[in-house]
């Protein structure tokens, strides 16, 4: 078998077992022909083929197929076969006329044979979902035992856990989000669980409770995310317990020994981090640490520490370990960032010597007694608070995903930084030039997606295949991540003392000038009026959320035009920009950034801009957070369009030409705000404040109104509103139906 395999040119490098079925395909069904789109091997899978080919150096090819292209020629005999008693049985075989055709059926019940568990609210009723999972081949249980996965909204994990949540991880029964149900009925298979991941990382060390049992008030929110073990570039690792002697990273020669490398290959299955640090404790004990495991899976990692008495061989072994996982020598890399990707090799995640903030911000111990010892306005001290804990960016992290415990993604370098941006204006640029289509494209996509996330790696890496999912999780993210680096550098550390009022040191750092708007004034209800007009409730899943206004802060940012200044501008308009909590001190302290790149998607159709909207509902969508952490920010600025504007009603063909005249542009959405409603603000600042009306832009990408301004010095942001999202007429399941 292994010569016949050889002779039509298939590798006969394998088991026995794999070496049966390879044999039996070539002979009843004739030779492959390779992969249509690298030239790799195919080989049978189950239920289809797989390609085993690298589609790139970052990327194994993901072409699959029920239908594989086979080569229309006999099949080779090698001589010393034709010499066997098996030669007449297998000549018969030779001509392609006599061959079969091999029936692939796919599988028409995603769910044939599993055990589906719902807990909590969903944007479904559970009913729903147990009719739509019966009906394609699986069951659903009340109980976590013997379940095949346990299904839960994000929001579940946002409290704490529930209790099924708790018994799942302790079962190591994975946790997912409602979505996996929605794609897998849609494309008719049970799509990989670890795609849809949502709590492998929660844990309640040594503790033995449930973590909705936990008192919430002093722990909920520090075990929302697993507690980050690396920090920054001088960060020990928190497993290895040798910060608690006083351990450090070795130094030597102006090189850090601490790296974070990271590998995603989806063709392979692979979304793995590796840490490898020297660290240096009391009595000049030298220690090699190593971890290595899947991201987002902490506690199944392997890992090792091992002492060492002589620091070159300690160095030599380092480096030895490097050039295994990256294929590259280690000095090169971290002296002059020399590095080649290679195929299923991993890769170094560049991190920034300094404090990462979910470690260095304040934790939900600190905030009261910060803010109590703050000699700030007892409001902007609570701003503050708000701007400088943890929590936010945990959570930004987490709903993106990127709170791997492993991988400090909010403290890169800057040319880490830059090295992601170059990667997507590469892949945005080769979209728009391609002419590509079914599997080539698909595979291009592909190759960009395992790109991304090995160099920002996630706990639910996708293959992209839109733009709407390139502008939701590759543009937007990068955009959130970046701005949390920068908090990480203006916060630092914070885990010390709250006596010295850190909150007003960082408050000075921010470089910005934050006050509180009294009720009774009338900005403070001239901007309460504009919110409610252009305001509609933001829909997720079967449920509307209200707003309500909890403070609204005048802020006049140092990196922003003044108002005196912005008001000798043309065509001043007062517009809502929506915005995570998370990327609030970045712009307080450098004014907004144009928009990375240049997509057929809301906020990046008109290139590298500054996207602005009349309603407040645009806004909202970006501003909003989650069912339990109702409190979010609308910022609200002056934006100059220019002596010229030009209006679009779908994306602009070319928005180069925008970029570089610096041309004001307005995007048409299907709703506008009344015209008969604005009014002027300041003299001649115009504030679009109307109520909601259908427009005669009906097929418009857009749903409100959007303004893009392209230099930075035209916008000027002026107030801070902060909101709070209510849910609206709510019934609330209190049984779960049986099974």
């Amino acid at each position: 078998m292994r010569e016949i395999l050889e002779a039509n040119g298939r590798d006969a490098s394998v088991s026995d077992d794999a070496v049966v079925p390879r044999c039996q395909d070539i002979l009843f069904y004739g030779p492959l022909d390779p992969c249509p789109v690298c030239g790799g091997t195919l080989e049978f899978s189950g239920d289809g083929y797989q390609c085993q080919g690298a589609y790139s150096e970052w990327s194994s090819c993901v072409y699959s197929t029920r239908d594989p292209p086979r080569r229309e020629e006999p099949l080779n005999i090698p001589e010393s076969v034709g010499k066997t008693r098996v030669s007449d049985l297998i000549e018969k075989h030779r001509d392609p006329k006599s061959r079969l055709k091999r029936e692939i059926t796919g599988q028409d019940k995603p769910f044939a044979g599993m055990m589906i568990t719902l807990s909590g609210r969903l944007s479904r009723t559970h009913q729903y979902w147990k009719t739509k999972i019966e009906k394609n081949g699986g069951k659903v249980a009340n109980s976590v035992i013997g379940a095949t996965c346990l299904v839960v909204s994000p929001t579940e994990r946002d409290r704490g856990g529930s209790s099924k949540v708790a018994e799942a991880v302790e079962r190591s029964i994975p946790v997912v989000r409602e979505a996996w149900l929605a794609d897998s009925i849609e494309k008719k298979e049970a799509l990989a669980l670890d795609a849809y991941d949502v709590a492998s990382d929660i844990a309640v060390y040594g503790k033995g409770i449930a973590l909705d049992k936990q008192d919430s008030s002093v722990v909920a929110l520090e075990t929302v995310a697993a507690e980050l073990k690396v920090f920054g570039k001088r960060g020990v690792h928190k497993d290895t317990k040798l910060q608690d002697e006083g351990g450090t990273i070795l130094e030597k020669d102006g090189v850090l020994y601490n790296c974070v490398l990271t590998v995603c290959d989806q063709g392979r299955d692979m979304n793995d981090f590796c840490i490898m640090q020297l660290i240096m404790a009391r009595e000049n004990r030298l220690h090699l640490y190593y971890k290595k495991g899947k991201i987002g899976d902490s506690l199944r990692a392997d890992d090792k520490l091992e002492e060492w008495e002589n620091l070159n061989d300690a160095i030599k072994e380092f480096a030895k370990l490097f050039e295994e996982l990256t294929g590259n020598e280690f000095e090169p890399w971290e002296r002059e960032k020399k590095i080649q990707k290679k195929h299923l090799k991993f890769f170094p995640i560049d991190i920034d010597d300094g404090v990462e903030v979910r470690h260095g911000g304040l934790g939900l111990r600190q905030l009261g007694v910060a803010a109590a010892h703050c000699k700030l306005d007892p409001k902007v001290a609570n701003f503050m608070k708000v701007l400088c804990s943890q929590e936010i960016y945990r959570y930004a992290l987490m709903e993106m995903g990127y709170d791997s415990p492993e991988v400090p993604v909010g403290m890169l370098t800057d040319f880490h930084l830059k090295r992601c941006e170059e990667i997507l204006l590469y892949f945005v640029d080769k979209l728009k030039s391609s002419k590509e289509t079914g599997k080539q494209e698909e595979a291009s996509w592909a190759d960009f997606s395992q790109r991304w996330f090995t160099l920002l790696p996630t706990t639910r890496p996708l293959s992209f295949k839109d733009f709407g999912e390139l502008a939701d999780h590759a543009a937007s993210s990068y955009e959130a991540i970046r701005d949390i680096n920068t908090a990480s550098r203006l916060i630092g550390d914070m885990s010390g003392s709250t006596l010295d009022d850190p909150l007003f040191d960082r408050y000075v750092k921010l470089g910005c000038s934050v006050s509180p708007l009294e009720k009774e004034t009338d900005d403070y209800k001239m901007i309460v009026k504009y919110l409610e007009k252009t305001y509609e409730p933001v829909t997720v899943g079967d449920t509307s959320y209200g707003v309500s206004v909890d403070n609204i802060f005048a802020v006049e940012v140092s990196a922003c035009p003044s108002l005196d200044d912005i008001k000798k501008l043309p065509n001043k308009v007062l517009l809502w920009c929506g915005t995570r909590s998370s990327n609030l001190s970045r712009h307080l302290q450098m004014g907004f950034l144009p928009a990375t790149c240049a997509l057929p998607a809301p906020g990046y159709m008109f290139g590298r801009a500054i996207v602005c909207s009349d309603a407040a509902a645009e806004a909202a969508r970006y501003g909003y957070t989650a069912v339990d952490r109702p409190e979010g920010f609308l910022v609200l600025a002056v934006a100059s369009l220019g002596e010229e504007i030009q209006e679009f009603s779908s994306p602009p063909e070319d928005t180069k030409s925008l970029e570089e005249k610096k041309i004001g542009a307005k995007g048409l959405g299907k709703k506008k705000t009344d015209e008969s409603e604005h009014f002027v603000w300041k003299d001649d600042i115009k504030v679009p404040c109307g109520k909601l009306i259908p427009s005669e832009y009906k097929d418009s990408p857009l749903e409100y109104n959007e303004y893009a301004v392209y230099d930075p010095q035209q916008v000027s942001i002026r107030f801070l509103v902060a909101v709070k999202f209510e849910e609206q007429d709510v019934e609330y399941e209190t049984v779960e139906p049986e099974v």
